[in-house]
């Protein structure tokens, strides 16, 4: 099984307390240590006509050049500069990069990733490009994938992917989600699921069940994105929610199994994080990459 990594290249963060980026960094290298069924690739930057696929030009053009609005930044997160930019692009190159490898390898895992507040032509919440999304459009435009469904369970609703695909007939996006966390204004997926402040393991769990059957009854996919979200966890400071580690490892199972049954191949993006201690959040993506292996072909 492949895995990508964009980590080793340095953004520099005034709040690093909220975004704990040195999450990446050690990720890699535990899944270098432990797995050696995990081959590591660096992945290649997303060029501007891969971005094309689901951004507006000129702001794939503005962004890249440093010419945003103040506000725009501050949407953003962070602090532009040219390794700002360099690891965006790396970070969607990771997940394109994923999907081809799950294409022949049934599934592949980028260690970063899930940028999923980037909308067509705005970056919002630490993302700048939307992987997912433009990594969807170039498995239908390089491969012939005619149906690709977006399984979301980042715990802030997707609405950078529901904006760019929401509407679309060949494309899926369900998200499920924190309804009172950010984003505080939500746009439409194909599948919504909010979920209540405090929902914990058995609740969401039975929900992410009917969410699969519904997703299975209106569409049928081809290949799936998986956004393996960390901060669904009791301990993270930001999410709301009260799933346990073992609840997350079921979530994983939930997906895996239901890809592996259909035959479908997976690309998994790691998506948010924000527990005190970075080792929770480590843990939870390490889970999500072991158990990924189990299922490879």
């Amino acid at each position: 099984m492949l895995a990508w990594y964009a980590d080793h290249f340095v953004l520099p963060l005034p709040d690093t307390h909220r975004f704990p980026m040195d999450k990446y960094r050690r990720l890699r290298e535990r899944v270098a240590a432990e797995l050696p069924g995990v081959t590591l690739r660096e992945p290649p930057a997303a060029t501007d006509d891969e971005l094309f696929r689901a951004h507006d030009a000129n702001y794939v053009g503005r962004v890249s050049r440093g010419d945003l609005t103040t506000q725009e930044v501050r949407m953003i997160g962070f602090p532009w500069s040219l390794q700002m930019i360099e690891r965006s692009r790396r970070s969607a190159g990771a997940t394109i990069a994923a999907c081809r490898s799950a294409l022949y390898d049934g599934v592949s895992v980028n260690l970063a990733g899930g940028t999923h507040h980037a909308k067509y032509a705005s970056g919002a919440g630490y993302c700048v490009f939307n992987d997912a999304a433009v990594a969807a459009r170039l498995l239908q435009a390089e491969h012939g994938i005619e149906r690709v469904a977006i399984v979301d369970l980042d715990v802030h609703q997707g609405d950078g992917t529901a904006e760019i695909l929401g509407q679309a007939e060949d494309v899926f996006t369900l998200s499920l989600h924190g309804d009172r966390n950010f984003p505080f204004r939500k746009e439409c997926s194909h599948l919504d699921v909010s979920l209540p402040d405090g929902t914990g393991d058995e609740a969401y769990l039975a929900a992410l069940d009917d969410a699969l059957v519904t997703l299975e009854r209106r569409f049928a996919p081809q290949f799936v994105i998986y956004l393996a979200g960390a901060d669904p966890f009791e301990g993270d400071r930001l999410g709301r929610l009260k799933l346990s580690k073992i609840g997350l490892a079921a979530r994983d199972a939930r997906v895996f199994d239901w890809c592996s049954t259909r035959g479908l191949p997976l690309a998994i993006a790691m998506a948010g994080g924000y527990a005190e201690n970075i080792d929770d959040i480590v843990d939870i993506h390490f889970s999500t990459v072991t158990a990924a292996l189990r299922i490879r072909p």
